[in-house]
């Protein structure tokens, strides 16, 4: 009796598309060479994640969206540290920004928040369309204990708030950019926004909409489901973490941030000598 995989041994079933060598490519069904050769490559990774062609505004939207928001020139910056270590370690540059992507799966930044915020705007919809009021429908969010004793969770209204300063100097060149394409009104855009507002009336000044939030409202306002935005958001932060590799392997190899062992403060257990059985 076969297994449950052998019908898939030596196979692979997709529509997705496929590579004829020396002849062409496929992608959902269209020719790469001929007839996606106009796509952008924002243009065209929309299309290999939706499998529908995006207009000229959809491209402008998500690119913009990679441009002002998450590629920041900055080394101190997380997911940018590690490129710019690879730099200054003389690793490769693909080695730094794919360990760079690998840890912007990031609980507190990066793409998770992003997902919970789409989540949150799917939750506090429902809520409503449920007669319920929005400042209650946020209290009871706010007020909702931790169910287990991991303290790198979501926080409880993902897309609002921010560690590094209370307003998120994103939110503004994006909104711009909505405006022009549009995209300031969509209902997921006014919702984000009527959430922050609600939450500065009842006093919680810190909880501004940051950038995840944002681009989680714009992204489901294209009717990108919660999957595809992740995905689409996959590489997004790469360019930053490739420009500060790139920086830290022009300057002389070991100088990015080095830390002498004496300026580290240990309060931890005294040093122990590992003893074998022999001893």
């Amino acid at each position: 009796m076969k297994t449950p995989l052998a019908a898939w041994e030596n196979t692979w079933t997709t529509r997705l598309g496929a590579y004829f060598p020396g002849e062409r490519v496929v992608l959902r069904g269209r020719d790469l060479f001929t007839e996606l050769k106009d796509l952008s490559w924002i243009g065209l990774l929309i299309y290999g994640i939706t499998g529908n062609i995006p207009d000229q505004k959809s491209v402008r939207l998500l690119n913009g969206i990679w441009t002002l928001a998450t590629s920041y020139p900055d080394p101190r910056i997380w997911n940018n540290r590690i490129g710019a270590l690879a730099g200054t370690a003389r690793s490769t540059a693909t080695l730094g920004v794919s360990a760079g992507i690998a840890i912007t799966e990031a609980v507190v930044y990066g793409l998770q928040p992003v997902l919970g915020a789409t989540q949150l705007l799917i939750d506090v919809r429902e809520r409503l369309d449920r007669g319920d009021e929005l400042a209650d429908v946020i209290a009871r969010r706010l007020e909702q204990p931790c169910d287990d004793n991991n303290q790198r969770r979501l926080a409880a209204l993902p897309g609002f708030g921010r560690p590094v300063s209370s307003r998120d100097e994103r939110i503004a060149p994006l909104m711009r950019l909505a405006e022009e394409l549009g995209f300031a009104q969509g209902s997921s855009v006014s919702l984000a926004f009527k959430i922050e507002e609600t939450l500065l009336q009842s006093g919680r000044s810190k909880l501004y909409l940051n950038v995840a939030g944002l681009m989680a409202a714009l992204l489901s306002d294209q009717g990108y489901t919660p999957a595809q935005q992740y995905q689409l958001c996959v590489l997004c932060s790469s360019g930053g973490m490739l420009f500060c590799a790139a920086d830290a392997a022009a300057q002389p190899q070991g100088r990015f941030f080095p830390m002498r062992c004496s300026s580290i403060k240990y309060r931890g257990k005294a040093s122990r000598q590992w003893k074998t059985d022999e001893t």
